[in-house]
């Protein structure tokens, strides 16, 4: 909103100084730094309600160490997050933007659906919290919203020409240079490989001339995999104090790297990557959300004074999966959120082996001591805050190595 209202005073009114606001560098700036104050002074007054309101975690019984010292910690403490994210981008972003549109639904829709859950496991006293399939319905209908949008929207366009040297010259005496050429494209990056760019619709090009209008027929439901994947695995990841938060904030980071120079025609056609028009807006979101989610470590950071809940953890996962598919990064997903596939694969493994074992030789085995992995080295004894520190560090490894595929192909 301020936004315009500066846009108002600098092209209307001539106000001087009005126009840094055009500067998404500046307003990502803002956005930061207020959603960092408003998640640590303002969190303070969040987690208090929740411990008036007694919304407390019901901790199961899995044999962890110092675990009966986290009942009755308030959750729910993802609502510090998506405050602290929206009220930002509400202020700085440009609103009219299709995608800060997507991704301000997605923290909606996924936090409303985290809400639901963890209101469930709280005051309707059902460990299960809200139904797999209702979840996974939830994560469908937001996939079907995002690549619909990302799809059909006259405003998501790519330029066909990158790596043009001549994009910047209009006129050289009587020779006129054509303009960059932009329109709709299913293509997305492939990391490591120098001619880096796949088009999903060239999966169809066997069903002969015309293919490529069918081509929402293999994009959307990959949107609708890849959000739920993410989002699935944001979720499993939160199970010790300030993994998830902290892991995540690695990668959203990384994720605003590749928005700002994806968005900007001048980095983009020096690294020779897609040049996406208008993503370069994100940044502004992706500001706020890492500030949101480095402020709600203050609280969240061992021991834990508030839990994020399904509230924060869907909505992380949703948020992050929308970023990597608008900027054309989802194949980037494995490396840049390897904790996620970690976390994701060890309960995938863990059960398919306990029901391979257990019908092949009659007795269940298990490959981890327990599963989601950080679980795992919980039973091995080491603290929670070294396990998570380490989570970390691979996290930040794995960020670098996503952002050296710019170059390194």
């Amino acid at each position: 909103m301020l936004y315009y209202l500066f846009e108002y005073l600098d092209k209307t009114l001539n106000v001087s100084g009005a126009g840094v606001f055009q500067y998404i560098t500046f307003r990502s700036a803002l956005a930061f730094m207020l959603s960092l104050l408003l998640s640590t002074i303002y969190g303070k007054r969040i987690v208090t309600f929740l411990r008036k309101q007694q919304i407390g975690e019901t901790v199961r019984e899995l044999g962890l160490a110092g675990q009966n010292e986290k009942a009755g910690t308030p959750t729910m403490g993802g609502l510090i997050i998506i405050f602290a994210t929206l009220i930002p981008v509400l202020l700085f972003a440009k609103l009219h933007n299709v995608y800060i549109v997507l991704l301000i639904v997605t923290t909606l829709w996924m936090g409303t659906i985290g809400f639901i859950d963890d209101y469930i496991k709280i005051f309707k006293k059902d460990k299960e919290g809200l139904k797999g399939i209702f979840k996974v319905f939830g994560q469908v209908g937001l996939g079907l919203i995002v690549g619909t949008v990302l799809y059909f929207s006259p405003s998501v366009t790519v330029r066909t020409d990158t790596g043009k040297t001549d994009i910047f010259r209009t006129t050289t005496e009587d020779v006129i240079t054509p303009a960059p050429v932009y329109e709709k494209s299913t293509a997305t990056t492939i990391p490591f490989f120098k001619n880096n760019e796949f088009d999903y619709a060239e999966l169809l090009a066997w069903t002969g001339e015309g293919y490529e209008k069918w081509a929402w027929l293999i994009f959307i439901p990959m949107v609708i995999f890849i959000i739920t994947a993410v989002s699935n695995g944001a979720n499993l990841t939160d199970g010790i104090d300030g993994l998830a938060a902290g892991t995540s904030a690695v990668s959203v980071l990384a994720l605003g790297i590749f928005t700002f120079v994806s968005g900007n025609i001048i980095f983009s056609n020096y690294l020779n990557i897609m040049y996406i028009p208008y993503s370069g807006e994100m940044t502004v979101f992706i500001s706020a959300f890492v500030g949101a989610l480095i402020g709600f470590l203050w609280y969240n950071s061992y021991p834990a004074s508030v839990f994020m809940g399904d509230t924060g953890s869907l909505t992380i996962g949703g948020v992050i999966a929308v970023l990597a598919i608008a900027v054309r990064k989802e194949l980037l997903i494995p490396l840049l959120c390897g904790i996620f596939l970690a976390e994701n694969f060890s309960v995938v493994l863990q059960v398919f082996y306990f029901k391979y074992t257990k019908k092949r030789f009659g007795e269940g085995k298990r490959i981890f001591l327990m599963a989601p992995l950080h679980h795992h080295y919980q039973k091995k004894g080491y603290h929670e805050s070294k396990i998570v520190t380490r989570f970390w560090i691979v996290a930040i490894m794995l960020a670098i190595l996503s952002i050296v595929t710019l170059k390194l192909r």
